[in-house]
């Protein structure tokens, strides 16, 4: 998307993302690891450049349109760990606030990378947005790797079953996967549970046309009450838990793995019912 535009128009993108963050909060997001080898990316194509005059419309969605609030984000740890959160919303805003979030409002910033579905590579130019802005295949090896380097990852264990859940299911955690807690264990990495509130609501999925999903080769093809999933301008909640740790062998059965992926998942059920008996409704 971005990778046929100008340095002109980049770089305005880039003074824009300046001017909201503010002066304190510039310096701060100049002061971001950079990771970049000769050709201005690090190995798995991230340029910090690209991702601060990408952010530009995220900033202005997570200040003006969702107008985010965040709670315990200084419970993050420094170096390397895992951010483990629900999913939902038709479209990944969530996984982008969560970013912007760890951006703007972590101390010190952080540039979190995403674990993105396989299938979503395949889509023209979308591969190479992601990768520019540190958005990953959430490939084992890719997660190993990128941790090993003491970075954030962010992950959705529901995967497609989280973000393309339909109505009646709302705030209603899907089945986890195993993969995190092998790498977590693996590499010696703690975990930070979050809870998203507000994505639930911002394009409401009334049924799933699963023959178009299939044969358009998407897990799934959601029908909103719009007809698009066009996100509404709910109010977002995001809660940081506690840094869990959890020792055990990666290769333990899936049985002994599953008790410890419960205790993340009960940890953000648990902030789910917290923001949503603390929020005063759906938009404010």
């Amino acid at each position: 998307m971005f990778e046929g535009l100008g340095d002109k128009i980049r770089q305005r993108l880039k003074g824009w993302t300046e001017q909201m963050a503010g002066q304190e909060r510039n310096e701060r997001l100049q002061a971001l690891v950079r990771t970049e080898n000769e050709y201005g990316v690090d190995p798995f194509g991230f340029n910090l450049d690209f991702s601060l005059a990408a952010v530009g419309p995220f900033l202005w969605l997570y200040r003006n349109y969702f107008r985010v609030e965040t709670f315990g984000i200084e419970k993050v740890p420094a170096g390397r760990v895992l951010l483990v959160s629900n999913h939902s919303g038709q479209l990944p805003m969530d996984g982008a606030m969560i970013g912007v979030a760890m951006m703007m409002e972590a101390s010190p910033p952080r540039a979190i990378r995403s674990m993105v579905e396989k299938w979503v590579p395949s889509l023209p130019y979308v591969s190479t947005f992601m990768a520019r802005i540190g958005q990953i295949v959430g490939t084992p090896e890719n997660c190993r790797r990128l941790l090993e380097s003491d970075e954030a990852i962010l992950v959705f264990p529901e995967g497609a079953r989280g973000i393309a859940k339909l109505w009646p299911q709302r705030y209603q955690l899907q089945e986890f996967g195993l993969g995190f807690m092998r790498l977590a264990l693996e590499t010696h990495t703690p975990i930070v549970p979050v809870a998203v509130i507000g994505a639930e609501e911002q394009a409401p999925a009334l049924m799933d046309l699963k023959p178009v999903a299939k044969l358009l080769g998407f897990p799934a093809f959601p029908i909103t009450p719009t007809g698009l999933p066009i996100p509404l301008p709910t109010k977002y909640r995001l809660y940081f838990g506690d840094p869990l740790h959890f020792t055990g062998r990666p290769d333990d059965e899936d049985s002994e793995l599953d008790k410890k992926v419960r205790t993340v998942k009960a940890a953000i059920q648990s902030m789910i019912h917290q923001g949503l008996k603390e929020r005063r409704s759906i938009f404010w």
